[in-house]
């Protein structure tokens, strides 16, 4: 089959970064769906992994932890899915990645496709969606109904990907008043047809926009990106008993600076569940199936930012290089082998 993958941790202008490759066809273990991939989207964490983690000498490793497809074959043991569903996910770290013809993944990570999505628009949405989720409803413990009326969330990075459906889910699923961060006016833009009610720039100071709005302090604070850049300002901007929630990797942050507020860290790591096959693993299947349903019924949309054509080397280095420059806005998607 065919497949994109690396040999050596490599620059992506590096040619030899993303090799074009055919590997053997996988087999299903008991719980597996083999998937006909159609379509995937790139994440920080494929270029995060491509450049730190070498794979073994002479191995190909393949990337690629979104994908939308088709069900070709199931384990013994399946019994969430059959042959001919159209599915979608984000899949496993410690299994080889998407970016393949075919692809293997443990039935409990994936969820029905949404019916009124193309595979493309599907494939944008998985692991962003896995995380944003996560981190509103099972870190910071936000109801779904009105009763954060009054509460306010700052997202710091409200245009990437994890943003971008973070603030819907915010504002369509909860009484928070939203305010997002971007830095240009293309993605400031962004994020207001997102729904955010306010949106401000994180390369200004962060205090004083909020309270040009009204606003002396914040309640939640989701930072996306950038975190040990804007930790001393969120730290001021949360109220006493506040939250902070964070799915990026600063080399260090000090705790202490927390103390005199109370206020709580909480990490999200969405591979959490899949890396250690916790007993609630299948509340990603669940997930995602409750996300399609907000698709098809239109409370929620795909946030697919660009396509870059068919699935080969070439475009995945593009795609890589443009999450590196940190100028993407949505979800990079490509489609078809």
């Amino acid at each position: 089959m065919k497949a994109v993958a690396y040999f050596d941790s490599l620059p992506i202008s590096n040619e030899q970064s993303l090799q074009d490759v055919e590997l053997s066809t996988p087999i299903p273990g008991p719980r597996d769906l083999l998937v006909e991939v159609r379509a995937i989207s790139v994440n920080p964490v494929d270029t995060k992994i491509r450049r730190n983690v070498a794979p073994e000498a002479g191995q190909a490793k393949v990337l690629g932890w979104d994908v939308a497809g088709v069900v070709r074959a199931v384990g013994a043991e399946v019994s969430l899915f059959k042959a001919g569903d159209t599915v979608y996910y984000a899949g496993a770290l410690q299994r080889p990645g998407g970016n393949s013809e075919l692809h293997l993944v443990d039935e409990r990570l994936v969820g029905h496709k949404p019916a009124s999505l193309d595979f493309a628009q599907s494939a944008a949405l998985p692991l962003t969606a896995i995380t944003a989720w996560e981190l509103l409803f099972e870190r910071l413990k936000i109801r779904r109904d009105s009763s954060s009326n009054g509460q306010t969330l700052l997202i710091i990075g409200a245009a990437g990907g994890v943003g971008s459906i973070l603030t819907q889910l915010a504002r369509r699923l909860t009484g928070l008043t939203v305010i997002g961060t971007a830095s240009r006016e293309e993605t400031m833009n962004w994020v207001r047809q997102l729904g955010a009610h306010h949106v401000i720039d994180h390369s200004q100071p962060l205090l004083p926009q909020l309270q040009a709005l009204g606003l002396s302090q914040v309640d939640h604070v989701a930072s996306l990106t950038h975190t040990d850049t804007h930790y001393d300002q969120l730290v001021e901007c949360l109220a006493p008993q506040g939250q902070l929630a964070l799915i990026d990797d600063p080399a260090s942050l000090d705790v202490l600076k927390l103390k005199r507020k109370s206020l709580s860290l909480h990490w999200e790591f969405m591979y959490t569940r899949s890396l250690y096959e916790t007993p609630d693993m299948q509340a990603q299947h669940e997930l995602l199936d409750e996300v399609a349903r907000l698709i098809d019924q239109g409370t929620l949309r795909t946030t697919l930012g660009e396509h870059y054509g068919q699935i080969n080397a070439s475009n995945l280095r593009r795609a890589h290089a443009l999450l590196e420059s940190g100028k993407a806005r949505g979800k990079i998607v490509l489609e078809g082998f």
